[in-house]
């Protein structure tokens, strides 16, 4: 039985008990909108993010290497990035990548995730969503002001958000790179009809958290679930200039098709393509589509690929197609 059914199975008398109601009660989340801010200029949003990292360095919960990252020319470029890594890992997660983007003349900005990267390894179990709304939108405040064309790339957990904020009206994100998105689970660990109990007794914690053994609490997860249900359908047209999907076919925690569906109707509402990369098989990469060192060269060629796809190259083809 898969992981996640079995650890459903603690909570089905109360599932079955209140199914209709389950089914019926809506799952939005009041907190996740947030209130524009006024745009930064370069000086200010380098001071806010050297802000943010010196906080880091004086917090001893903070692991050294997990600290939020800024990639800086030392002043405005034509272009820059914004990098959100993914649930239970850290900014190091895009090292390489970020150093790709930098010296191809990106200024370059990864946050750390509230209550990731900590020396307590458990302390992201009690991550809220709006918390990582609000992550992302200050993110996003300190990415825009670093160049004069900003995008976003996001990985698994990270990915919803990136998602998210292409989604924001006045935000003006004109390049969308999505690892491994989040935007449901893998149908073998918890199938369509599973997945709104998730949210509502999990996400809301009416029932104790469970920890799969991949280190996921079921109560963070759902988070990042619960904003992915908030993604507007239609899509809204924002402006968006590129969109592409990253996956892996060996990937075992995400939905592949909802990682292509979802950002496909984002990249229709902007009339333009939607780039899927499709990692190939042999290859030997699963979820985290950024753990690429194993590949030596290759890796960095993959690193390569993505920014490419960022940029709005055609995507590589691949010996493995994803049912859409």
């Amino acid at each position: 039985m898969p992981e996640i059914i079995a650890l459903l199975v603690g909570g089905l008398a109360l599932v079955v008990a209140a199914v209709a109601g389950l089914y019926l009660w809506p799952v939005g989340h009041r907190g996740l909108r947030v209130a524009s801010a006024r745009p930064l200029d370069f000086d200010t949003a380098t001071r806010a993010a050297a802000a943010i990292i010196a906080a880091e360095v004086a917090d001893p919960e903070v692991r050294p290497e997990s600290r939020s990252r800024l990639l800086s020319h030392g002043s405005r470029t034509g272009r820059a990035v914004l990098l959100l890594h993914g649930y239970t890992l850290a900014p190091e997660q895009y090292e390489g990548l970020a150093e790709k983007f930098f010296d191809s003349g990106y200024n370059v900005w990864i946050p750390r995730a509230p209550r990731h990267g900590t020396v307590d390894r458990r302390a992201h179990h009690r991550v809220e969503a709006g918390e990582l709304t609000t992550y992302a939108a200050q993110g996003w405040a300190v990415a825009a002001a670093l160049g004069d064309e900003v995008g976003v790339v996001g990985i698994s957990g990270g990915a919803v958000l990136a998602a998210w904020l292409a989604q924001v009206p006045g935000n003006v994100v004109r390049h969308l790179l999505l690892l491994s998105p989040f935007f449901g689970p893998n149908p073998r660990q918890a199938p369509a009809y599973a997945v709104k109990p998730l949210l509502l007794l999990y996400g809301r914690r009416v029932l104790r958290d469970r920890v799969t053994s991949r280190g996921y609490s079921l109560a963070a997860v759902t988070q990042y679930l619960t904003i992915a249900r908030t993604l507007p359908n239609p899509a809204r047209g924002t402006g968006l200039r590129t969109a592409a999907v990253a996956i892996s076919p060996l990937d075992g925690v995400v939905d592949l098709g909802a990682a292509v569906r979802v950002p496909r109707r984002i990249a229709d509402a902007n009339a333009i393509p939607l780039r899927v990369c499709t990692l190939p098989a042999t290859l030997g990469v699963e979820h985290n589509t950024l753990n690429l060192a194993a590949l030596g060269a290759d890796g960095d060629e993959w690193r390569r690929r993505y920014v490419a796809l960022y940029e709005g190259e055609p995507a590589p083809t691949s010996d493995a197609p994803i049912r859409q």
